[in-house]
């Protein structure tokens, strides 16, 4: 058969079925990506208020009225391609019922305290023996041992804790300096992705063994896991990373650099690309010199080189610069707010905004998936739903309740 005439391939995770009882950001992260890939996610609520997030605004949704909707803007990034389903654990109605909705699930995805299943019934232990093949996703603060296992975690907190906050900010002396969270909710946001990763090979390891398991992820874990060369930096060489603002512990120079009329993203990531900037900024000389030439001479020598550098740039707009750094291979780039990022070719060429519809409403404008798959893309299939808008249907499909 032709490519041409090739027959429709399914989504990916199409058919799979994810009980996600999950709230704020890591839990449904996970939940959204594997919706993105086709499974069929349906979101447990709770009556009344839902997920705390829906509450996390300004800014709300507007509705085809121009008011403020019941759903911030925090919500919405991280819930679409689910169905909502409002469901009262607290209550042995509610209990009973999810307990159904396990039993015919592939994957179940929760971000309770330690043991805040296990009073309802609806631990691993309980619900494993009512379906042996469940994947069961528990994210925590801190994991189901240890000391601190029984502790509530946050993304600041573990930010702190886990070290990023000892290495991002401002050098220790200089105006400002001190420890700093990243802008992003990073650590929640990666161990979304770590639970993707896990539960898509438990399930790749029950086709063979035809039982699920429990996976246990916990923010500090991938938080230190996601340290990456700092951690190894301490690891192999007994060096504490500290604080360096925008600047690369060791590469240089990769960092922000001053413009006539703003600021730059300057990476250069070896020799070569440093004699070519130093080219186009008429300074051909320090590409010669025995203190830049390399770069462990540029690292041990980074407080005479950077200053030459700042007093360089300034005499160039920051389009200008990028203009002249791009021709000559040299990577560089601008520092975009936020609405200059979706205002970027790049970025709009990439389609990185998608806007969903939703059914006689205005539509919902989201961040589209990175994920890029060549037969099977992914679809935007559902707008982030309404709190318990699904349930009678989520019940019929999954129950066969009238």
């Amino acid at each position: 058969m032709s490519a041409a005439a090739e027959a429709p391939r399914s989504a990916p995770l199409a058919g799979l079925r994810v009980l996600d009882l999950s709230r704020v950001l890591a839990g449904p992260w996970a939940g959204q990506i594997l919706g993105d890939l086709g499974a069929d996610v349906v979101k447990v609520e709770r009556p009344g208020n839902g997920d705390d997030t829906r509450a996390w605004g300004p800014p709300f949704l507007k509705d085809a009225q121009g008011r403020d909707s019941a759903e911030s803007a925090y919500y919405l990034c991280t819930n679409r391609n689910k169905r909502s389903a409002a469901i009262d654990l607290a209550t042995p109605e509610g209990q009973a019922l999810v307990r159904r909705l396990a039993e015919r699930a592939d994957v179940l995805i929760e971000n309770f305290k330690l043991g805040g299943l296990a009073q309802y019934g609806l631990d691993y232990e309980s619900l494993s023996v009512l379906n042996p093949r469940l994947v069961y996703c528990s994210i925590t603060g801190f994991g189901q041992d240890g000391p601190y296992a029984p502790r509530a975690g946050y993304d600041l907190l573990v930010q702190g804790m886990g070290g990023l906050m000892s290495i991002t900010g401002v050098a220790e002396g200089e105006p400002g300096a001190g420890p700093q969270r990243v802008g992003v909710a990073v650590t929640d946001v990666m161990t979304g992705l770590y639970a993707t990763i896990a539960i898509q090979a438990a399930l790749a390891e029950r086709e063979r063994s035809g039982r699920g398991q429990q996976l246990d992820l916990a923010l500090l874990d991938v938080h230190v896991a996601c340290l990456a060369n700092q951690a190894s930096s301490w690891l192999v060489g007994g060096v504490v990373p500290r604080r360096m603002g925008n600047a690369h512990p060791t590469v240089v120079p990769y960092q922000d650099f001053p413009t006539a009329d703003g600021d730059m993203i300057l990476a250069i990531g070896n020799d070569g690309q440093f004699a070519r900037f130093c080219a186009v900024a008429g300074h051909p000389e320090w590409a010669g010199d025995a203190r830049f030439a390399t770069n462990p001479a540029r690292i041990e020598h980074r407080t005479a080189l950077i200053p030459l550098m700042r007093r360089a740039t300034v005499e160039r707009t920051t389009h200008e610069w990028i203009s002249l750094l791009e021709a000559a291979a040299v990577p560089c780039g601008p520092i975009n707010r936020i609405d200059e990022v979706f205002a970027d070719p790049q970025v709009r060429a990439r389609g990185l905004r998608v806007e969903v519809p939703r059914e006689n409403e205005t539509s919902v404008p989201l961040v589209a998936s990175p994920l890029r798959l060549s037969a099977t893309p992914v679809q935007y299939r559902r707008a982030p739903p309404k709190l318990g808008e699904h349930t009678a249907e989520v019940l019929a499909d999954w129950l066969g309740d009238a």
